[in-house]
Formats: structure tokens, C-alpha cells, sequence
């Protein structure tokens, strides 16, 4: 209740839908971060985040440097605002222009490293920039999927390259190129740093999450410790980079792993509620009015059906947060124009009256909203663009 009357009164002002960030939740989870990854720095991802202003304040902080961009248009836009002098593009790039704003722009040519996990990306480069372009840092990504039978893969299906065998190859044929040279591996254990240990209600589902983590944990480090040797026997790495937010422990613990990366643990969304070791805070909110009080137990909100990607199941929907006891109907959910909540909550709200919500996945919120109010102690201190307040939307 203290924190709804903190909410309600810090923004009384504005009419919903709106979204806030509070900085003291913000902070704190930006603290908890670097505690747990045990004096190796973060890199920020920045599409759990996307708003400027945030990353600025994230990097600003001890423990975290660098970004780790979801676009290379991103990427250039972020240089362009001297947001950070590294920048980590995590996913390959098949932008054909914004490769060519790429290699005309010198300063960005330094910051920014692409991530490939095969020659053919290296033949698309040269395509489009031509055969005698600048030179591109370049970052490798291991595939860091767990394989323990022919045929079963668990985990994320990002680059080919698995052993330790095909990283020191490729490694080579990259160092062979004209235009590009070798800066880093990344290898994101998705089936870990993205897959909650303890889901609600599920027991069972948390024990098998549990078991097949702790095996897979052991067989990667193993695994990537030799494919960074392998690399490292053909060039000198600047950095290696691994993990996310629900994997800094273990990701930390392996020793060829020199950066950590993380971004959802500073927003909390509902996603990360599924993990046993660590809680981060809410952090992230929106508001939405009471418009109708339809029956019994039941109010009806405006707006609201900000579906996360992934998997279409219930645990990608948007959760009613404040006041506590609030739920959302199985046939209906969160809708376009309306989102209806029940729980005996709902019989003392009236027409007017906000309800907090959660998103489920951290940085996609800030594309449903122009602009987010900073939250600090019991105020409101000042109002910020998102990237898309911004006019930038990079997917």
C-alpha cells in the first residue's frame, strides 16, 4: 500500500496510460547487478533499457562499461551521441546501409565491433562496402547451446560454430581477411541467464530447469574455455563476453570469460521473477484508468495489451501490480483498448483510479510509450524520451 500511495501521489498530474521509472528501484538493481558479477564488468544491453538517458546513468556507474546494441543502426546512432566508445553489436547485421554509414565514419569505426559467426557474413560486408573498405571490428559468437544427445539442443539456436575446433577455424579464416580484424567472442547461455530456476507454481518444470542448468553450466565452461584458447591462439582478444542477468554467477565463475553482460536485471520485469537467487525490483511501470466497473470483483482498464515477444503463452502477458490482488481474465488478458482485472481489489476501485502493471520483458515496454517519468523518493523528477520518443525504433 505504501508504494501504490508513493506511485498515485508522485504522479497525480498525469493521465494514464503513462510509464515511470523509479530510480531508487533502478539503482538499487543496478547495484545488486555488480555484486553478483564478483568484480568482472558489465556490459549494458541495451535493449532490455532503450532510453538514452538510462544508459547514460547505468554507465555512469562503477562496474559497467560498454554496450552491447541489439542493431547496428543503433549502434551508430548511440556513437552519435557519445553514448560509450564500445559498442557490441550482438546480432549479425545484414543492413547494407548502415554498413556503408558504417565505413564512412570514422569514429564509429573504432567503436563499434559486429558479431559474425561465419565467413559468409565477412562476404556480405564486402558486398556491400566493396573489396578494398576499412577496417571492421570484428566479434566471433560461440554457440554455447547445450548438446547432450545427438539431435537434443537446449538453449538458444544463434551461431554454428560449437566446438572448440570450429572457433579456433574460423578464427583463422577471419584473421585471413583484408578489412577485418578479431576483437572478442560472445557466447550467450540463454538456456541459463534467460530461463527462471523457480517458476510459479510449477515445481517440477523448476526442478528439471534446475537439473539441466547445472549440467549444462559444467559442460560450457569446459567447452568455452577451450574455444577461447583455441582463438586466442591465432589473435590477441581485447574481451570475452558471456552470460545475462540470470546467469552472472555461473558466467562469472568461468575464468576465459572477461565480461559479463546484463540489462533486464535493472528493469525487473515479471520474466525474472522465476529465479530463486536473486529478486530484482519493479523498477519499470505503467499506469492504466479504471473505465468501467463491468461486475462484482471486476474493473475494467484502458488500454493496456502490451504483449512481450517470444513464446505466445500466459507468461509473456502483462501482470496488474498495484493494488495487490489483481489479476487478468484467462479468455480475455490484456487487450488493445481495454484490459479487464478481478480479484476482490477491483470492489474499491473507481472510475478514475489507476492500476500499476509489470511488463513481462524488460527494454519492449519503452516502445509502447513516447516518453517515461523519472521517479525519485516521493517525486517526480523530470520526463524523458524513449528511443522511440526519440524517433528511433531499430526493430
Amino acid at each position: 500500500m505504501q508504494r501504490r500511495t508513493r506511485l498515485d501521489t508522485a504522479t497525480k498530474d498525469f493521465d494514464p496510460p503513462f510509464a515511470i521509472v523509479d530510480l531508487d528501484a533502478f539503482d538499487h538493481n543496478a547495484a545488486d547487478l555488480v555484486r553478483r558479477a564478483s568484480g568482472k564488468p558489465i556490459r549494458v544491453a541495451s535493449k532490455s533499457v532503450r532510453v538514452r538517458d538510462l544508459l547514460e546513468r547505468v554507465l555512469a556507474k562503477p562496474g559497467y562499461a560498454g554496450v552491447m546494441c541489439y542493431s547496428l543502426p543503433e549502434a551508430l546512432w548511440l556513437s552519435s551521441h557519445d553514448l560509450s566508445e564500445d559498442l557490441l553489436v550482438a546480432y549479425p547485421t545484414v543492413d547494407h546501409g548502415a554498413l556503408r554509414t558504417l565505413a564512412r565514419d570514422e569514429t564509429a569505426l573504432s567503436r563499434v565491433t559486429l558479431v559474425v559467426d561465419s565467413l559468409a557474413h565477412l562476404d556480405l560486408i564486402d558486398a556491400a562496402l566493396g573489396a578494398h573498405h576499412p577496417t571492421i571490428r570484428i566479434c566471433l559468437e560461440l554457440d554455447v547451446s547445450w548438446r547432450p544427445l545427438p539431435g537434443l539442443h537446449v538453449g538458444s539456436r544463434r551461431s554454428p560454430i560449437h566446438s572448440a575446433r570450429d572457433a579456433g577455424q574460423l578464427a583463422r579464416k577471419i584473421s585471413g581477411r583484408t578489412g577485418f580484424t578479431l576483437v572478442g567472442v560472445m557466447a550467450y547461455e540463454g538456456q541459463i541467464a534467460g530461463l527462471g530456476d523457480n517458476p510459479p507454481g510449477q515445481p517440477f518444470r523448476g526442478a528439471a530447469v534446475r537439473w539441466m542448468q547445472k549440467r549444462s553450466a559444467a559442460e560450457l565452461i569446459e567447452r568455452r574455455s577451450a574455444a577461447v584458447a583455441a582463438v586466442r591462439t591465432v589473435v590477441d582478444l581485447e574481451f570475452v563476453n558471456g552470460g545475462g542477468t540470470g546467469s552472472l554467477e555461473v558466467t562469472g565463475s568461468d575464468p576465459s570469460v572477461t565480461e559479463l553482460a546484463a540489462g533486464s536485471g535493472l528493469v525487473g520485469p515479471t520474466l525474472f521473477d522465476a529465479y530463486r537467487t536473486f529478486h530484482p525490483e519493479p523498477a519499470f511501470l505503467y499506469a492504466l484508468s479504471v473505465v468501467r466497473r463491468p461486475a462484482k470483483n471486476t474493473a475494467t482498464l484502458f488500454a493496456g495489451g502490451y504483449i512481450a515477444s517470444g513464446t505466445a503463452t500466459q507468461d509473456r502477458q502483462p501482470s496488474p501490480y498495484l493494488p495487490a490482488g489483481l489479476a487478468t481474465l484467462s479468455l480475455e488478458g490484456a487487450g488493445e483498448v481495454q484490459t479487464p482485472v478481478v480479484g476482490k481489489a477491483a470492489d474499491s476501485l473507481r472510475l478514475g483510479d489507476r492500476v500499476w502493471m509489470r511488463h513481462a520483458k524488460a527494454g519492449e515496454l519503452a516502445e509502447r510509450f513516447t516518453h517515461v517519468h523519472l521517479l525519485a523518493g516521493n517525486d517526480v523528477e523530470r520526463t524523458i524520451p524513449t528511443y522511440r520518443g526519440e524517433g528511433q525504433s531499430f526493430g
